[in-house]
């Protein structure tokens, strides 16, 4: 399911091409309908994209039947992702590729998860 969605937010890049490194708005939004993809018999997640200038992509999967996210608030948790993100990227002491093993960064994709839930 997520690596569907990973492809998808490489179709919705390429299709925007240059215009997207020149934005600074970097939320693709709803990725794909959910009727066709019902993973939960009684559930259908809806998958949100977003990628970084560096090209880092965030995927969030969040169940439909969660009425009280709206668009923005949906957008305002992949910036808050993205900069925790960045925060770690910028410690001297990570090396790029390892698992991040950060408190901080741990405790706001948890507070986010409660968030959501």
């Amino acid at each position: 399911m997520v690596h569907t969605s990973l492809d998808v937010v490489d179709e919705k890049i390429s299709a925007m091409g240059k215009a997207l490194v020149d934005q600074r708005e970097l939320y693709l939004g709803l990725l794909y309908p959910t009727e066709d993809y019902k993973v939960y018999p009684s559930h259908q997640l809806c998958r949100y994209g977003y990628v970084t200038n560096s090209k880092v992509k965030f995927v969030m999967v969040v169940d439909s039947s969660n009425t009280a996210l709206r668009d923005n608030e949906i957008r305002s948790m992949f910036r808050k992702l993205h900069n925790s993100y960045t925060d770690v990227m910028c410690n001297p002491f990570y090396n790029p590729g390892d698992r991040i093993h950060s408190r901080a960064f741990d405790s706001m994709v948890t507070s986010m998860m409660i968030q959501v839930c």
